[in-house]
């Protein structure tokens, strides 16, 4: 069940309230969790379970996707505004450097909190930010795409596609290399999720000019790319290396890119490995 909390955010207007709504379950040194484009918090879920046998986690919905609100007026969606809101949600729920780990945008998001120091530790699967301009071309297709897809699909026949393999592989095989492994209940919510994201347009608007470009010198990081992603190709994974030139870079043999659901032991594996 989610909890939603509501801090103060500087503006070039003045102070903003930006709200957040997260999942919190575990014991031991806090370790946040942000989604990709689109999604919600619940696409952790697979890994929660073993993750929260060793870390405190926190599973947000990124502001405008989820449960959680838009970002109000003042507030655009570029890279440093959103890690500034994410900087002061861990504030106001007492996260005091967490280890990170992030996928797609959360993956961008992930090693631009690295690089503000603010965190213990980055893994981030698949991220964002380490393409040339025509495979951000070819990303932001795939995603419009697949928002278009959702939005025009009702929900009474995406609930019944939902109980076939045949379905779910229609539904979220861009994402995941193993679709029917996904619960029909959990296709059914990430479509929605999806259909209903209201900072969906204003986060690719800001990605159009979104590039990372900096080293993440003093901590932990690991970049991990599976080797069935469908829109961020792993050879950007060999960019993120040279950029990070001390980063772990690992290969999520049989993933898409959304690893969690398709390889949870793994993914769990090498968040742990490197928030140890």
């Amino acid at each position: 069940m989610a909890t939603t909390v509501s801090f103060s955010v500087d503006s070039p207007q003045g102070p903003r309230t930006a709200s957040v709504a997260y999942e919190r379950t575990g014991t031991g040194e806090p370790l946040l969790l942000l989604h990709g484009i689109g999604h919600h918090r619940q696409a952790w879920d697979p890994v929660l379970p073993v993750l929260a046998v060793e870390r405190d986690v926190t599973a947000v919905d990124l502001p405008g996707f989820g449960v959680s609100p838009q970002l109000p007026d003042g507030l655009p969606y570029d890279l440093r505004t959103v890690v500034t809101v994410l900087a002061a949600f861990c504030k106001a729920i007492g996260l005091d450097r967490p280890h990170v780990a992030g996928n797609s945008l959360g993956g961008l998001l992930a090693l631009a909190l690295g690089r503000e120091k603010l965190v213990r530790s980055v893994t981030a699967l698949s991220p964002a930010g380490f393409w040339t301009e025509s495979e951000r071309r070819y990303a932001f297709g795939t995603l419009r795409a697949m928002r278009q897809a959702a939005l025009a699909v009702p929900v009474p026949l995406i609930e019944r596609l939902s109980h076939s393999t045949a379905g779910r592989t229609a539904l979220t095989s861009t994402i995941y290399a193993r679709p029917g492994r996904r619960s029909a209940g959990a296709v059914v919510a990430e479509t929605i999720a999806l259909r209903e994201a209201a900072g969906f347009r204003q986060t690719l608007a800001a990605g159009r000019s979104t590039t990372f470009t900096d080293d993440v010198p003093g901590l932990p990081v690991t970049v991990a790319w599976g080797s069935r992603d469908r829109i961020l190709l792993r050879r950007q994974g060999i960019r993120a290396k040279h950029i990070i030139p001390d980063a772990r870079l690992v290969r999520l043999p049989g993933c898409g890119h959304v690893p969690m659901n398709d390889d949870p032991a793994l993914v769990a594996r090498v968040i742990l490995d490197t928030s140890r």
